[in-house]
């Protein structure tokens, strides 16, 4: 693929449709042709279509391509709603169903990639094919890393504090200062010549909107959703998982395995970037996907 300038691609101007009475920020690019599937892009917790920028620059040339803000996030309304893996796939699947109208290719990074895998395990029929690009979401009997009582007494006492409105509210204010946005872009990017003004901005202007913070704090009264392997043994679609080798919040190499040990039949790579490699490096990014894509 003819690789341009994508850090100074623009954003492409979006639409807003209607779900269970919420208005819902999408992009739509490209031209559908032949038999090449439609792509949908989800992107990660705190983020919006905004991260996409890069890859919907490239990946239009050769596909119709999607993407949107999942309830909650970037442009999206938000509600004092309960959140969860549930509810995202439900948007998901009645998106595709709505307004794409036809089985197609998700791709998801981090709480994107397990929502979209809540939609290919939970809703095969929308689905042609799966992307998860440093994927969120737990496996089944998952050790957590043990603790001794005074740890655990700690953790519970924190969990209990962030429940309550004032401390939630206090802590959101200090995470989504632009200075603690680039300091942890900084902790998730092998590359910071990648965090640009643009992408600091872009992550926080959508946390001044009206609701942003509760949604901040219904993240710590999500309920557990369903295990990567249940959803896994319920797929029927082909699966690609891209990795940043590099991500400081997750062991790529130990999760890959466990991937392939409920799904062996699937397409894996590993790319030198963080968490986010999509945004990192896109030029790769977009050549495994559409190299993938038009395999099938």
């Amino acid at each position: 693929m003819q690789v341009t300038s994508l850090e100074t691609s623009p954003s492409i101007p979006g639409n807003y449709w209607q779900w269970r009475g919420h208005q819902i920020y999408y992009v739509k690019a490209g031209e559908q042709s032949g038999n090449k599937p439609p792509l949908l892009l989800v992107h990660g917790f705190g983020a919006s279509t905004d991260h996409w920028r890069k890859n919907i620059a490239q990946l239009q040339k050769e596909f119709q391509v999607w993407a949107i803000d999942l309830l909650g996030f970037g442009r999206s309304e938000k509600p004092a709603l309960e959140y969860s893996g549930s509810l995202w796939c439900e948007q998901l699947h009645d998106f595709i169903t709505e307004m794409i109208g036809q089985p197609t290719v998700l791709a998801g990074n981090s709480l994107g990639g397990y929502a979209s895998l809540c939609v290919a395990g939970q809703r095969p029929q929308s689905v042609a094919g799966l992307i998860l690009v440093n994927s969120a979401g737990p496996f089944s009997g998952s050790n957590p890393v043990k603790k001794n009582s005074l740890q655990q007494t700690i953790g519970k006492l924190t969990r209990a504090l962030l429940l309550q409105p004032l401390p939630s509210f206090l802590l959101f204010q200090y995470v989504r200062r632009k200075s603690m946005i680039r300091k942890t872009l900084k902790q998730v990017y092998l590359d910071h010549s990648a965090i640009s003004d643009r992408l600091v901005d872009e992550i926080y202007r959508p946390s001044c909107d009206k609701g942003a913070s509760q949604v901040f704090a219904a993240v710590f009264k999500t309920p557990p959703g369903a295990k990567v392997d249940e959803l896994l043994q319920q797929m029927t679609c082909p699966l690609l998982l891209i990795w940043g080798e590099g991500d400081p919040w997750m062991n790529s190499r130990e999760k890959g395995a466990q991937f392939r040990q409920y799904y062996p039949n699937l397409t894996e790579h590993f790319v030198n970037a963080g968490h986010c490699p999509h945004d990192e490096v896109p030029e790769q990014v977009n050549e495994l996907i559409s190299t993938w894509v038009l395999s099938f």
